[in-house]
């Protein structure tokens, strides 16, 4: 894409609300998905594609204007509300990611906290004394419970891609994200009573957390027109680097001011409320979205084909 298309992309990304008229904002989106190269190698003009895509279509020719409008949801009142549907689902699924692999790092920091002597200086003038490690793990216990984890992941990741095509991907990828919330703010609990529990809680933590990437497929596989698949994938995947960054410092911290079971809960409390925002906001597929603008979805099923219009 060169540098001159900035403006065509801002174009894609918002929606054209001030647009009087609707026919533009279908034909805004669908005259820059065929403005490719295709002209010079003789496969399709410009012209011929727009003239197919108003032949097919003819209901839009004598569209009346705000139709195309649907009346706004709960979430469509938001300051995001002028993306459209598409890149809110990516920026929601970037957002489960940050959560997701920073439940992952929460048990990496916190354990430092849990099993080592702590130095606590009361105040000036005292001597500091030596705050006896809650836990006594030996570092063969500490290695097993972080590879617990992972014991669980490696499982569930093909038939996490056969889930993604039996149901719905979006409830699907919903579900784990909630699933490993609930189930991290059990840890602290858990390793009150022996550390062969949060081996166990880790581990339903790898089986759940497995099936997120295949529904991530599943779910662009429905959503991601071809030119845009690349950049729409990208921005959710990169929150997974993203979760490992923000939450090494930001449990740390939490662990030091409030103790070290708070990462857990926080991290916990946030996938259930993300929980809510993603199932307020992503449907299964363009044509079940409820007030999805009909430009949006046509663009979408005419890039994909036929799998998005169920």
């Amino acid at each position: 894409m060169p540098f001159g298309g900035f403006d065509s992309l801002k174009e894609k990304v918002l929606t054209p609300w001030s647009e009087k008229d609707p026919i533009a904002k279908v034909k805004s989106p669908i005259s820059k998905a065929f403005k490719k190269d295709t002209d010079e190698k003789g496969l399709v003009t410009h012209d011929e594609a727009q003239a197919q895509h108003e032949e097919d279509h003819p209901e839009l020719a004598s569209l009346p204007p705000g139709e195309d409008e649907k009346k706004p949801g709960l979430c469509d009142r938001t300051p995001c509300a002028n993306l459209t549907k598409r890149y809110q689902i990516a920026i929601l699924s970037c957002v489960g990611f940050i959560i997701s692999f920073g439940i992952r790092c929460n048990m990496g920091v916190a354990v430092v906290d849990m099993t080592n002597n702590v130095t606590v200086h009361v105040g000036e003038g005292e001597k500091p004394h030596i705050q006896r490690a809650e836990f006594h793990w030996t570092p063969e216990a500490i290695g097993i419970i972080h590879g617990s984890f992972f014991w669980g992941y490696i499982v569930t990741q093909i038939p996490g891609g056969y889930l993604a095509t039996r149901f719905p991907a979006n409830r699907i990828f919903g579900l784990a994200i909630l699933s490993t919330a609930s189930l991290n703010m059990l840890i602290p609990a858990a390793a009150k009573v022996h550390y062969g529990c949060v081996i166990a809680v880790r581990i339903l933590q790898g089986l759940v957390e497995g099936v997120t990437y295949p529904a991530q497929h599943g779910i662009w596989s429905k959503w991601a027109p071809p030119l845009e698949r690349s950049r729409l994938v990208t921005m959710s995947f990169c929150g997974s680097y993203a979760g490992a960054v923000v939450s090494m410092p930001l449990s740390g911290l939490l662990t030091d001011y409030a103790g070290w079971p708070c990462p857990f809960y926080v991290y916990g409390a946030a996938g259930m409320v993300w929980f809510i925002v993603w199932m307020l906001i992503a449907y299964e597929s363009p044509a079940a979205h409820p007030t999805i603008t009909q430009a949006e979805r046509i663009y979408i099923e005419d890039s994909i084909g036929g799998s998005t219009r169920r």
